[in-house]
């Protein structure tokens, strides 16, 4: 029995020493590689966690600004509508005042035309009614007396005019 004992003794020994020899060689270095990995994937996770908080915020600021360019378009577009009207109604005016100013230019045109030709229809008749007069009268006019004539009656013709 004392050879059983001793055996026993002798392989409870080598398996405390093969312990101690793969604890140092095999367990240390793989527990070592576990905690080295475990560290890395909590690393990473740590790291896509960051990743996709920083992806959120670009995102919202992104769209934020979005929000923000679409609100200065249509503030840009609603300047541009009024600018625009306000430069029709100010072409229209514009195109009012000068039909006006050239209807009114038109109208003293007319006028002073008018007027021109009663004058000459005033002197045409004037030399005619001296023509006619003077055949009555059976005598000549000397032309100085048809001027003085023609004048006379052209003034009294215009002070007529200028009275209706």
């Amino acid at each position: 029995m004392l050879d059983f004992s001793v055996t026993f003794g002798i392989t409870i020994i080598n398996l405390i020493i093969l312990f101690l020899i793969l604890r140092a060689i095999l367990f240390k270095p793989m527990t070592k590689f576990m905690a080295e990995r475990a560290k890395k994937i909590k690393d990473t996770i740590d790291s896509a966690e960051k990743d996709r908080e920083q992806a959120r915020e670009l995102l919202s600021n992104q769209e934020e600004k979005l929000k923000n360019v679409k609100i200065e378009a249509d503030e840009i577009l609603r300047a541009a509508r009024e600018s625009a009207a306000k430069e029709a109604a100010l072409i229209i005016k514009n195109g009012k005042e000068e039909a006006a100013n050239l209807a009114a230019q038109m109208q003293k045109q007319i006028e002073t035309e008018r007027l021109a030709a009663l004058a000459r229809f005033n002197v045409e008749a004037a030399i005619l009614v001296m023509a006619a007069s003077s055949k009555l009268a059976a005598r000549e006019i000397s032309g100085e007396d048809s001027r003085r004539y023609a004048e006379m009656l052209l003034e009294q013709l215009v002070a007529q005019s200028g009275k209706d």
